[in-house]
């Protein structure tokens, strides 16, 4: 920069030094106090898993088990009881407008709201987060591979989380594409190029180290009950669903039939104005 404004190459080598010296002990730092936050933050919410107990679903009882903030025994709620929503929420500033999404679900209990929710990436996200448990408890869901392994990286076997094994999967899936002639070296360097930027496999390593730490620290136990509501029942005893959500199921499921790129908000809003009462309601 200062060859371009006229200075000479001594000049302009010793302002590089200077600036250099003198940006090297602000960055330093911001990298430490960064750093600091987000550790305290991860260690924030690695310490939950000994003091939260999460929410849990049973398809066979159709049950929904909550576990409240300072209760001692669960809370279990039928499963069509229970209420879920999607706030998208925007925050304005000097530097733009920010948006805010996230999914809950919850119900009355004596006269109190009991809900959990938690903040998403993105609108189809909260969506797509609700839309896998209600799958899972009407039985489109069977496991977590359809859902967490679209790419299919994941042999059988596998472990579900995303560690080393989903790397070596994803490269071998890149060298059968190339071998095939899916996709060209170009796409193959530039594969490679993005995983050296994205530091190759410390990511994976740091997943892998993670889920070791979380094993070792274990989990908060569960209450007796909640233990006992968890274990399977035998075909015989497995709740049914109400004959009113069976013949809403069927439409919605004959409406995605027909339209296969409504996005599944308007199939179930659709769905919900054909009915009876919603007319008399509006």
């Amino acid at each position: 920069m200062g060859l371009a404004l006229g200075y000479g190459a001594e000049e302009s080598w010793e302002f590089s030094v200077d600036y250099f010296l003198f940006a090297w002990d602000f960055s330093a730092y911001m990298w430490l106090g960064s750093s600091a936050v987000c550790f305290a933050i991860w260690l924030h919410h690695h310490k939950l898993f000994t003091k939260v107990i999460p929410t849990r679903f049973n398809r066979q009882r159709r049950e929904v088990c909550f576990m409240p903030d300072g209760a001692t025994q669960p809370l279990f709620v039928p499963w069509e009881s229970l209420s879920a929503w999607v706030v998208q929420g925007q925050s304005a500033t000097q530097y733009g407008v920010t948006r805010h999404y996230g999914m809950g679900m919850g119900f009355m209990h004596e006269g109190e709201l009991v809900s959990v929710e938690f903040q998403c990436g993105a609108l189809q996200l909260a969506i797509a987060n609700w839309e896998a448990v209600r799958g899972y408890m009407e039985y489109e869901l069977n496991d977590l591979h359809a859902i967490q392994d679209p790419l299919e990286l994941q042999a059988p076997g596998d472990p579900s989380h995303e560690g080393l094994h989903t790397f070596r999967n994803a490269r071998a899936s890149l060298h059968r594409r190339i071998r095939e002639k899916e996709v060209g070296w170009v796409y193959g360097f530039f594969w490679y190029v993005y995983h050296v930027m994205t530091l190759w496999t410390l990511p994976n390593h740091l997943v892998e180290w993670e889920i070791k730490r979380i094993a070792k620290v274990g989990r908060k136990a569960l209450p007796e009950a909640m233990l006992e509501w968890s274990e399977p029942l035998p075909p015989e005893q497995w709740a049914m669903p109400s004959a009113e959500l069976l013949r809403l199921s069927a439409k919605v499921k004959a409406l995605i039939k027909r339209s296969p790129r409504k996005s599944i908000t308007e199939v179930f809003a659709e769905v919900y104005r054909s009915e009876p009462t919603s007319r008399q309601r509006g």
